[in-house]
Parts: structure tokens; C-alpha cells; sequence
């Protein structure tokens, strides 16, 4: 029993000493912070800025005539006289069809149109010789009633025939296809010899007049009204003439080389996507943009005296943002920020959350906490947004 109690009362005295030692290291590890002072932290001030944002949308680009060549008439193509992505003038021959019929029928046509002549001439015979009996009473008016009614239905009958003729040739007209616009020729599907029918689903080819061409991209309704209420006007013809020039963003990631402009806002929300189309036209004389490509309009927006902190400076807490502001006494404040949906390269616009003239910790705060005094390292304004001008 005496050696339990001995044992136990040395054990007392060890932790009362190890504690005594942690709270000498505790107190030693405070005296050492102390001595060496808050933390430094760079910090800048915030100031507006008047920039341009540049919002992208997905685009597909169609020329500004697609016109699908299609047959009018039924036959065998005899010859093809242009090759795929061809560019072809209008009214330049395309392709010719083997349509014996329609010759037949041309020749039908006039050779009605010489029996109805020849039937005109009888019947004016008839008149001529039947007025001058009537007017010698040897025969009756009724005679030459008769023969004048049938010169008129001989007359009906060539006119007839010559209209036949007319729609005669048209049909063989068309069995030389020729291009309707100024344009690039698009696949050709058929070959010498194939069977083709004004009724057919598919055309022969497609000739797209790409001297200019239509960009086609969609706003969501939030958009929408953010796009109608950025540019003044009292009409929807006003707004578009205060937008500013597009550019287009190509697939590789490149920037067209000439600007567009909208020109057509689709006045209806689509029910199934919740987004109406919008019309951008670029200019395009060397052929560089083909119909069926997809790019991206890039649409700027310009805003002044915006407030823009770099993303670095930021903390995201449950979906929100939030910066340290330098107080009173060097002690920073968590405090929250709301922003745009468009950022600045690798700014933020805030609308919300902080003034012109605002201190803010630029970056190295991750274990930084609210309400901790630190050393300011005051760093220029102008190199902070250096990198927007790059």
C-alpha cells in the first residue's frame, strides 16, 4: 500500500513539472510573436477603371443566301459542268439533264401551232368569201356568222398551241439547271448518269452566296433583358444601332479580322429553350467563313468607373465572395463582395461590397483571419491593374 501511494505522488510531480514546462514554451512562443509583430500582408487600394467586357456566345455561321438546287423536271444528269466548292456567277450552268421527252414535246408543240395556223388561214378564207355574198343578200347573215365563229375558235386554238409550245420549252429549260445566285457550290451527291426527280428529298447541290455572312446566336431571357437595358434607346431599332461592333472568335481560337454588327433581334422567346436569336452580319471577301462553321461572337460591353480587384484577392465561403479589408488600427475586415457575371481576364467587376479608395489584402491570406492585425505592405495601384492593359 505505501509503495502505491509512493508511486502515485511521483507521478503528481512529474505532470505538475511537464505542465509548468508547457506553459513557460507557451508563454515564450507569445513573447517571441510579440516581439516580432503582426504579420505583413500586401495590400493595395482599390480605384475605378473604365473597361470593356467581352461576353461570348456560340455562334453558327450560314451565308447570306443557301439556296438548295433542286430539278424540276424528271431525267438522267448528263453532264456536270462545276465541282464541289466551285465559285459559280449567277446564271452560270451547273448541270444539264437528259429529258428526251421534254423535246419530244417541244416538237409536238410547234408542229400543233402549224396545223392551228393552217386552220386560222381556212377559216379567214371562209370569211372572206362568205362577207361579200352576204352583202349581196345571195346568202344569209347567218352564214357569215357562222364562219366568223369558227375563224374566232381557230384562233383560240392557235393561241392554245403556242402556249403549249411556251410551257414546252419551259420544261426543256429546265433540263439545263443554272445557278440562281452568286455563290460557292457546296457536295454534289449525284454523278453522270443518275436518275433525278422533281420529286426528290435531295438536292442536287447547295450554292451559298458567302460574300457576306449571318451569325446566329441566342441570349437566355436574364441576358436579354441585361442586353436591352445596357443600351439606350426607346425602340428595339435604336438599341441595335447603340451596339457596338461584334467580333467573331473563330474555332482555332483566333480573332476575325473584321468586325460584324447585329443587325436582327428575334422578337419571340423560344418555349422550348427559353432563349431568343440574335443576328450578327461580317463582311467576308476572301471566302475565309464557310457556311455550316460554328464560332463564337464576342459582344463588348463598356463600362465606366467600374471597380475591378484581381480574382487572387478573393475568397469563395458557400457559393459567396468575400475580401480583407484593411480597418481601423491595421486590422483586416472579412467582408463580403458581389460581382458580375463577366469578368476582365483575371478580374472582377464588383457591384457591391466595396468603394474607390478601399484597402484590400492583394494575396497570402489563407490562414489570415478577421478581425487580425497585420503589417500593411502597401503595393502600387498601377502595377496591380498593369495586367488589364496587357
Amino acid at each position: 500500500m505505501r509503495k502505491v501511494t509512493t508511486l502515485f505522488f511521483s507521478m503528481s510531480i512529474g505532470m505538475l513539472l511537464a505542465s509548468c514546462g508547457n506553459n513557460d514554451d507557451a508563454k515564450k512562443a507569445a513573447a517571441a510573436a510579440a516581439a516580432a509583430g503582426p504579420q505583413a500582408y500586401p495590400v493595395f487600394t482599390v480605384n475605378t477603371q473604365n473597361t470593356t467586357l467581352d461576353s461570348d456566345y456560340p455562334a453558327t455561321i450560314e451565308g447570306i443566301q443557301n439556296i438548295d438546287i433542286r430539278p424540276k423536271v424528271d431525267g438522267f444528269i448528263e453532264k456536270i459542268f462545276v465541282d464541289e466548292g466551285a465559285v459559280v456567277k449567277k446564271g452560270q450552268l451547273l448541270f444539264t439533264i437528259n429529258a428526251p421527252q421534254y423535246e419530244q414535246q417541244v416538237r409536238t408543240a410547234r408542229a400543233a401551232i402549224s396545223s392551228a395556223e393552217a386552220d386560222v388561214n381556212a377559216a379567214q378564207l371562209t370569211v372572206n368569201k362568205t362577207r361579200p355574198l352576204v352583202e349581196k343578200d345571195i346568202i344569209s347573215k347567218y352564214d357569215l356568222d357562222a364562219a366568223q365563229l369558227t375563224l374566232q375558235s381557230r384562233k383560240a386554238a392557235l393561241a392554245q398551241a403556242k402556249a403549249e409550245l411556251v410551257n414546252a420549252q419551259v420544261n426543256l429549260g429546265y433540263t439545263s439547271v443554272k445557278s440562281p445566285v452568286d455563290g460557292v457550290v457546296g457536295s454534289i451527291p449525284f454523278r453522270n448518269g443518275s436518275l433525278v426527280s422533281s420529286t426528290s428529298t435531295q438536292p442536287l447541290t447547295t450554292v451559298s452566296n458567302i460574300s457576306k455572312v449571318y451569325a446566329y446566336f441566342s441570349l437566355n431571357e436574364k441576358q436579354l433583358l441585361d442586353f436591352s437595358r445596357t443600351y439606350k434607346g426607346n425602340t428595339l431599332a435604336q438599341q441595335m444601332k447603340n451596339i457596338p461592333a461584334v467580333s467573331l472568335v473563330l474555332a482555332d481560337g483566333t480573332v476575325y479580322a473584321q468586325n460584324g454588327k447585329i443587325e436582327s433581334i428575334n422578337g419571340q422567346i423560344n418555349t422550348s429553350t427559353g432563349s431568343a436569336s440574335l443576328r450578327a452580319t461580317f463582311p467576308n471577301p476572301t471566302s475565309l467563313l464557310k457556311n455550316g462553321a460554328s464560332a463564337s461572337v464576342r459582344v463588348p460591353q463598356h463600362i465606366e468607373n467600374a471597380i475591378l480587384i484581381p480574382q487572387k484577392s478573393t475568397i469563395d465561403l458557400q457559393g459567396k465572395k468575400f475580401v480583407y479589408v484593411l480597418g481601423d488600427s491595421a486590422k483586416v475586415i472579412n467582408t463580403e463582395i458581389e460581382i458580375m457575371d463577366l469578368a476582365k481576364g483575371k478580374f472582377y467587376v464588383v457591384t457591391k461590397g466595396l468603394k474607390s479608395g478601399d484597402k484590400i489584402v492583394l494575396e497570402g491570406f489563407q490562414s489570415l483571419k478577421d478581425g487580425t492585425k497585420i503589417k500593411p505592405e502597401e503595393k502600387s495601384a498601377d502595377s496591380v491593374y498593369a495586367e488589364i492593359k496587357k
